[in-house]
């Protein structure tokens, strides 16, 4: 008997969230009291680097978001991304507080460089310095928010560890834990650990960011505690969370989402109105934060950040290197 057996990596239409769905969810969780509109944060949430965490960092006026106003703090860390611990965005802040430890966290760096380094993200928050930027974000299912993040560039980082004449790509991976995040065992068909890579010179762009933080505060663990990273050009999955090793390579890095859908999630993933995913738009997004009423609001290309990015892309068929 031939079974028309669904591919493992293929995202239920649910992940996009329509609107509908998104109607009915606020419902439930305005009810359920996990996100009321006079919720700011819980005690019960974890967070990482706290230590090393500066009481008020200053916002750096060179990264803001004019046209747009900030996301709520309340929607920022209560609809995340999180497949490590569910699928359910609602439910990735209840999942990642359960007793998930993010400090002491240690990153570690290596591949080609020729100070290879094991970091405590507390002495690395001291080391250089946080930071704020207002970003805006993208996700690849059609959703976007505005952050204020905290962190440093990851080109300080990367002086620090001089990478050598082989080092052509950058590869991120996350935590693996299988005793805190459920995910791992629930969606096992996935190639577990999470891992992302960009070129070379995308990482040392000016805007490409580390965040122990989010709205001044250190970063909550559904969002990606104690450190992630941030690439507002690009879809939200390009921006890895937890992460614990970056390695220098010379090839280019397999990563996670590009192994399980190749057709619908590329390794550059630069956000873009013209290439649509397989199976939705990405000309328009829905703004998370605003009136379930509010219309949805045009793509920018490189999500408004071209001026900065392309000319790195300069001569590339954007379509063919999605």
């Amino acid at each position: 008997m031939l079974i028309n057996k669904k591919q493992t990596w293929m995202l239920p239409e649910s992940a996009s969230t329509p609107e509908n769905e998104y109607l009915a969810r606020r419902k439930f969780i305005k009810k359920a009291g996990i996100i009321s509109a006079g919720t700011t944060m819980s005690s019960g949430l974890l967070q990482g680097a706290k230590a090393g965490f500066p009481a008020k960092p200053k916002l750096n006026k060179k990264f803001v978001v004019k046209d747009r106003k900030p996301t709520p703090y309340k929607w920022v860390t209560g609809y995340n991304n999180f497949y490590e611990f569910t699928t359910d965005k609602y439910e990735v802040r209840h999942f990642a507080n359960q007793g998930w430890k993010t400090e002491p966290w240690t990153l570690q760096i290596g591949g080609h460089v020729d100070k290879p380094l094991k970091l405590d993200v507390n002495d690395l928050c001291k080391e250089m310095g946080i930071e704020m930027r207002v970003y805006r974000f993208r996700c690849v299912e059609a959703w976007s928010m505005v952050i204020p993040w905290d962190g440093f560039p990851l080109s300080k980082l990367i002086k620090k560890a001089q990478p050598t004449s082989k080092a052509k790509y950058v590869k991120f991976t996350t935590f693996m834990d299988e005793k805190a995040a459920p995910g791992f065992k629930r969606y096992d068909y996935y190639d577990w650990p999470y891992t992302e890579g960009l070129r070379i010179d995308e990482a040392n762009n000016d805007l490409t960011f580390l965040a122990v933080g989010v709205y001044g505060r250190p970063m909550p663990n559904q969002n990606g505690a104690p450190i992630r990273l941030v690439v507002p050009w690009k879809y939200g999955f390009k921006s890895i969370k937890s992460l614990v090793r970056i390695d220098f390579t010379e090839e280019q890095p397999k990563t996670l989402w590009n192994s399980a859908g190749p057709n619908e999630y590329g390794f550059y993933s630069n956000v873009n109105p013209e290439v649509p995913h397989p199976r939705w738009s990405q000309a328009t997004e829905r703004v998370i934060g605003e009136s379930t009423l509010s219309p949805r609001i045009p793509t920018l290309k490189f999500n408004g950040y071209g001026e900065q990015v392309a000319n790195m892309y300069k001569g590339m068929d954007l379509v063919k290197y999605f």
